[in-house]
This record gives structure tokens, C-alpha cells and sequence, in this order.
């Protein structure tokens, strides 16, 4: 049974259980049933209620329950439409991290080539370098050498020439030029001068 129906079953009863309390008590001149105007009044309500009732039902309750189906209709649709249109996004999200670590993983391995060639061409730098400093060293200490060979052939010169000196004067006699030499020569050889 319809809602309707439901509805226009309970006014009636209640219409009937009104009429049937309204008679057996006196007080309330609409409810008496003794009167002809009451009888033609609950006629007329009753024929303009089932005119309602088929108005309603007839005409204007499948208009608003078109409305409803449509409305219905349009928002499973775009329901459905926001569910793609989250499926879409949610690829797209992904993919999107996706791209994102690779990337990331392609910027770190090009760091981690960077840094690696950047080593390797400290690496071959310092290696120059230190070749470089190497030879400069070798250089100086041949220099330093043949400077001190020269200072040690000088020094021992100055010292056969001052001891020579130092003995004329000493003993008044010239000194021995191979004995002042040899003594001064040793003396250095003991120092490790000579």
C-alpha cells in the first residue's frame, strides 16, 4: 500500500472515531451528526480529499519523484566522476613520486660521479704537484749540496790559511802548508765537516 493510502486510511478512521466521541457527548456544534450541514461537510471533505489524493498522486508526486531520481541520477554521477577523478589524481600522485626518486636517485649518482671525478682530479693535481715539489726539492738539495761542497772547500781554504797564519805568528816560523793542511783535514773528517 502506498504512503498515500496509508494516510488517507488513517483520516478516515480518525474522521470516524471523532464523529462516533462527538455524538456521544453534546458541547461541540461541528461534531454534531444530528445536523444535515455536518453529514454534507464530511462528504465534501472526503470527495476533495481522494481529488487531492489523485491530483498527488497522479500528477504531482511522479513530477517530484522525477526530480529525485534525476537528482539521484546526477549525484551517483558525479560521485562517479569524483571517483575517477581521485583514481586520476592518486595515478598521478604516484607516478609523480615516482619521477621524484628517480630523479633524486639520478641527481645523487651525478653527485656521486661529480664527487668521484672531482677526487680523481685532486688526486692527479696533488700527484703533479707533489712531482713537481719532488724535483724542486731534489733541485734545491743539489744546489744546497754544491753550495755546502763549495762552503766546506772554502771553509777548509779559510781554516788551512787561518792555522797557517796562526802557527807563523805562534812560532814565528813559517808553517808547513801540506802538515796544516792534513791537520785541518782531519779535523773536519772528525766533525764530519770534511
Amino acid at each position: 500500500m502506498r504512503p498515500i493510502g496509508l494516510l488517507t486510511a488513517a483520516a478516515l478512521s480518525f474522521l470516524t472515531s471523532v464523529a462516533l466521541a462527538a455524538e456521544g457527548k453534546e458541547g461541540m456544534p461541528q461534531l454534531d451528526f444530528k445536523n444535515v450541514l455536518l453529514k454534507s461537510q464530511i462528504v465534501w471533505l472526503v470527495i476533495i480529499f481522494v481529488v487531492l489524493y489523485i491530483l498527488l498522486s497522479r500528477w504531482a508526486l511522479p513530477k517530484v519523484g522525477a526530480v529525485l531520481e534525476k537528482r539521484a541520477a546526477t549525484i551517483a554521477g558525479d560521485l562517479d566522476a569524483a571517483r575517477q577523478a581521485k583514481g586520476a589524481a592518486d595515478a598521478a600522485v604516484a607516478e609523480l613520486t615516482a619521477k621524484t626518486r628517480e630523479a633524486h636517485a639520478g641527481a645523487q649518482a651525478e653527485i656521486a660521479g661529480a664527487v668521484d671525478a672531482a677526487k680523481a682530479a685532486a688526486a692527479a693535481q696533488t700527484a703533479t704537484l707533489t712531482a713537481r715539489l719532488d724535483a724542486q726539492l731534489a733541485e734545491a738539495e743539489g744546489r744546497i749540496n754544491a753550495a755546502r761542497a763549495a762552503a766546506m772547500g772554502a771553509l777548509r781554504q779559510v781554516a788551512s790559511d787561518t792555522a797557517g797564519v796562526v802557527v807563523s805568528r805562534l812560532t814565528g816560523v813559517a808553517a808547513n802548508a801540506a802538515a796544516v793542511d792534513a791537520a785541518v783535514g782531519s779535523a773536519l773528517s772528525a766533525r764530519g765537516l770534511g
